[in-house]
Order: C-alpha cells, then sequence, then structure tokens
C-alpha cells in the first residue's frame, strides 16, 4: 500500500513538473525567438541558421528555469492533496510526515543528477553548435539587406552603398569600401550590377565601373566594363568565437586547474578557451555553476515539503504558506545571484556549503516541530 500511494506521488510530481517546465521553456524560447530574428534581419543569416540557433537554446533554457519549476511543483502537489484530503491517506496508514518528506528529498536527487548532466555535458555542447551555425553560416539573406541609399556592413571590412535597387534585383550607382588589411583598402564604383547567389558561389557582378587601390599614400585607378566581386569569403559580424558557457566542462575544469594552481598543464590545442588570469573570474564563475548550483536542488525539495507540517485546518496554515513561498524563492534567488560575487576559490569555497547549511538548517526546523506534536 505504502509503495502504491508513493509511487501515485513520485509519477504526479513527476507529471507536473515536466508539464511546467517545458511550457515554460517553449514560452521564453518564442520569446528569445523574437530577438533571433536580429540574425535575418541584421546579420544576414539564412533561415536554417536561425531555427538551429533558436532550437539548440531549448537546453540552457529548460536548465535555467527548472530549479523554479521544482520549487513550483512541489508546492502545487503537496497543497493539491491537502485541499482534497488525500494526505490523510499518508497519515492513516502509519507514514509520518518525516517519512514523507525523506521519499520527496531522495526523489530529489533525480533531479539533481539530471541537472548535472545538463549543465555539465549538454548545455555547453547545444550552445557551442549554435555558434557552430554561425560560423558555417553563408549570410543567405545578404540581398536582402541590402537597401537604397544606406550603407551596409553587415560583413567584416566590407561596406556597400546602393543608390537604386530595381525589383528585377538590378542596382546602380554601386559604391563598395573593401578594407583589404590595416595599410591597404579598395574602392569599387560601378554604374549597375547584380547579385548572384548560385548557393555554392555568392558573388556580385559588376557593369562599368573603377577600382581605386589606396595603400598609405599612395593611389591606383583602373576601369573595367564587367568585372565579378566574391562575397563568400567574407564572414559575418556576428561573433563567432564560443563565450565561456559554451566551453565543454572538461576544457573549463582543466584551466580552472592550471590557473589556480600555476600547474602548466596544457589546454586542448582545438580550444577555443583563452586559459589567462584576465579569464580566471569569469572561469570560476562557470565553474560554480554547472557544478555547485544543482545542489540547490534538495534544498528547495526539502524547503517546499515543510508546507506539510500543518494541515488545512490549523489556523497557521495560509501564513505558513506564505512564509515558505518567500523563503523557498529567496533561496532560488541566492542561489542565481551567488554566482555573480565567485572571483576566487575562498568564495566558491564559502557558497559550496551555503546549501549545505540551509538543508541541514531545514531538517532541524523540520524535527523540533514534529517533536512537539509528539
Amino acid at each position: 500500500m505504502k509503495k502504491i500511494i508513493f509511487n501515485k506521488l513520485i509519477l504526479d510530481v513527476t507529471k507536473f513538473f515536466l508539464l511546467t517546465s517545458i511550457s515554460l521553456s517553449l514560452i521564453i524560447l518564442v520569446v528569445q525567438a523574437v530577438n533571433f530574428l536580429d540574425y535575418i534581419s541584421e546579420d544576414g543569416h539564412g533561415i536554417y541558421t536561425y531555427f538551429g540557433i533558436t532550437l539548440l537554446n531549448f537546453p540552457k533554457i529548460f536548465t535555467r528555469i527548472m530549479p523554479f519549476c521544482i520549487f513550483v511543483t512541489i508546492f502545487y502537489i503537496i497543497n493539491r492533496y491537502e485541499l482534497k484530503n488525500e494526505l490523510i491517506i499518508f497519515w492513516n496508514i502509519g507514514i509520518n510526515k518525516l517519512k514523507f518528506i525523506n521519499v520527496l528529498v531522495t526523489f530529489s536527487l533525480i533531479f539533481l543528477i539530471v541537472q548535472i548532466i545538463l549543465n555539465t555535458i549538454i548545455v555547453p555542447k547545444s550552445l557551442n553548435q549554435a555558434r557552430e551555425f554561425i560560423r558555417n553560416s553563408n549570410i543567405d539573406f545578404f540581398p536582402n539587406l541590402i537597401k537604397e541609399k544606406k550603407f551596409i556592413d553587415v560583413v567584416e571590412s566590407l561596406t556597400i552603398f546602393v543608390d537604386e535597387k530595381k525589383d528585377n534585383g538590378e542596382l546602380t550607382n554601386i559604391y563598395l569600401k573593401d578594407n583589404l588589411s590595416s595599410n591597404l583598402s579598395q574602392i569599387i564604383y560601378a554604374k549597375k550590377g547584380k547579385l548572384i547567389f548560385t548557393g555554392e558561389k555568392n558573388y556580385l557582378t559588376l557593369f562599368n565601373g573603377s577600382f581605386i587601390d589606396i595603400e598609405k599614400e599612395k593611389i591606383t585607378t583602373f576601369s573595367f566594363k564587367k568585372t565579378e566581386f566574391d562575397l563568400s569569403k567574407y564572414k559575418t559580424k556576428t561573433t563567432v568565437y564560443p563565450k565561456i558557457q559554451e566551453i565543454n566542462t572538461k576544457t573549463l575544469f582543466l584551466c580552472l586547474y592550471k590557473l589556480t594552481l600555476n600547474n602548466s598543464y596544457l589546454i586542448p590545442k582545438d580550444s577555443f578557451l583563452k586559459c589567462n588570469e584576465e579569464k580566471y573570474g569569469d572561469i570560476i564563475e562557470e565553474a560554480f555553476k554547472r557544478s555547485i548550483k544543482p545542489f540547490f536542488i534538495p534544498v528547495i525539495v526539502l524547503l517546499s515539503s515543510l508546507v506539510v507540517i500543518y494541515n488545512k485546518d490549523n489556523y497557521l496554515y495560509t501564513k505558513f504558506q506564505y512564509i515558505l513561498f518567500f523563503l523557498v524563492f529567496s533561496v532560488i534567488v541566492i542561489s542565481e545571484v551567488s554566482s555573480r560575487y565567485i572571483d576566487d576559490i575562498e568564495t566558491i569555497i564559502f557558497f559550496s556549503f551555503f546549501p549545505i547549511i540551509i538543508f541541514l538548517l531545514g531538517y532541524f526546523y523540520l524535527f523540533i516541530k514534529l517533536s512537539r506534536r509528539i
């Protein structure tokens, strides 16, 4: 009997958690998808790149809202059981409140493991893959970004100005400035032109114009009747190097080990991470987020479960719910904000003990309350 009702409890918690977390994640993803439209409207990337970046951000969103969804789930399920008098079944068959809470806390270890896997493996890999979409993008929407009488500089080292853009795709009075190097630039003028995008090669066909090469104080000019200007060699101005959160966990901790112990351990050559003292604060903050923050989950589950201490007939029931809700929400906020104050090993050790202390205090309060009722 005990096993059956606990299985129902765990099933209800799991179903409601998946419903709330996935629903909320999708809502946030849709909102972010609107912001990601800048990759098309301003940077010229294609639809495939846009949807790839958007979908690969889902694991990051899911893991960020996971603690809050766990809190809401435990709080809601226990209150629903109380209002429907389902908790009485637990107490009548000999299950005490300590056993009830212990089962939920033990079950929270699954959430803990899931978030650790997400933080250390899945999220960095998915975010790096999203950055890979940008690195490999061929700027499919570049033609749509060209506007009449407007300077366009969505790619590195190249600025384009078009006096007129016709409906058939023809361009008139075209000016291009190509910064070839720090000392050399090239200005191209053409009376007419047309963008050609074949999928394999993207180029601009120009007619009746001239090249002006500027090297320091030396200027060279020559004319042409027709030429093709290759656009495929230009890269997007969007950041293509991975951020700290996109670096794989092994490389991140190897760098932290190297910087903390002044070790000469070599970071893999294929890593984009610049392992130096300048990045130390960002690296240790990211290490905290991936390895320590998940341990707030059992704390959140324990504190949320304390709502069973009072039943709905007790005059303190509603007041205690408000206090508990504020307390757990504060713990979630602290778990999110604390990472910003991580700047050395000492502070990361200090904040590492914080969830342990709160967990022990929660159990201490539980034992005191239950002992008074015996």
